[in-house]
């Protein structure tokens, strides 16, 4: 087996592995989802609005100044989803869960995408990007089950669902791209971080802030700095 590949396997199942726990940790306690809610939702508020604007956007202008548009396009997709997910449910609290959770999904896959593309670069590099990813894989698993709490699922079903959409879809988009991750280096990824980046920002600016402002409980935005200050941390120790 491939050296490179076996990193990429390793960091990949180890996203993954840190997901399952995040989600079982809050599934088993889920006292402590409905007392910190509305917290964990500005928390979200304040990863998923930096993370495109201080880590996705930046690198993939670096590499390709079309990402912007990529960027809008991922708004405009995510703003017609979340059109139809409405028309379809009828039902703003399951348009909220499935629309955040679609989202996490997006950005979780091409996670798995920049295991693959830093360590087929170098091993070095990859095991620097891969830290910050696996680290952030925690919090993504608790946010994404606090969406699909507060979009109206059961326990047990958001427990699954959260751990399919943010825990697996990691490792697939890893292995599904390193037989091409020649043809994706140097030309889709930009592309593709700002699509995501796009989709982020939209779920953030129209769903999770204005849910943070309506539900504006003690101390709730220094919840939201604190999802900032979680991302500009990861930036620093990624080393930019």
């Amino acid at each position: 087996m491939d050296n490179t590949f076996k990193w990429i396997a390793g960091f990949a199942v180890a996203s993954a592995f840190a997901n399952y726990i995040a989600v079982y940790s809050v599934y088993k306690n889920t006292h402590w989802i409905s007392k910190f809610k509305n917290y964990l939702l500005c928390f979200a508020a304040g990863v998923l609005i930096s993370t495109p604007l201080l880590i996705a956007f930046p690198e993939a202008f670096e590499k390709d100044k079309n990402a912007g548009v990529f960027g809008l396009f991922g708004f405009l997709f995510m703003f017609f989803i979340d059109k139809m997910i409405n028309h379809f449910t009828n039902r703003k609290e399951v348009a909220f869960g499935i629309t955040g959770a679609i989202a996490i999904g997006f950005h979780s896959f091409v996670d798995g995408i920049i295991y693959t593309i830093t360590f087929s670069a170098s091993i070095m590099i990859g095991i620097l990007s891969a830290t910050g990813l696996v680290a952030h894989e925690f919090a993504e698993g608790v946010i994404t089950y606090t969406f699909l709490i507060a979009g109206g699922f059961n326990n047990k079903k958001a427990f699954i669902y959260a751990f399919l959409i943010a825990g697996l879809t990691t490792p697939i988009g890893a292995f599904v791209v390193y037989p091409l991750v020649s043809k994706l280096s140097g030309e889709i990824i930009p592309l593709l971080l700002g699509f995501v980046g796009g989709i982020l920002i939209y779920f953030s600016a129209s769903h999770l802030i204005p849910e943070a402002n309506e539900n504006n409980e003690h101390h709730s935005f220094i919840a939201l700095l604190s999802g900032v200050v979680f991302v500009a941390l990861l930036v620093m120790v990624g080393g930019g």
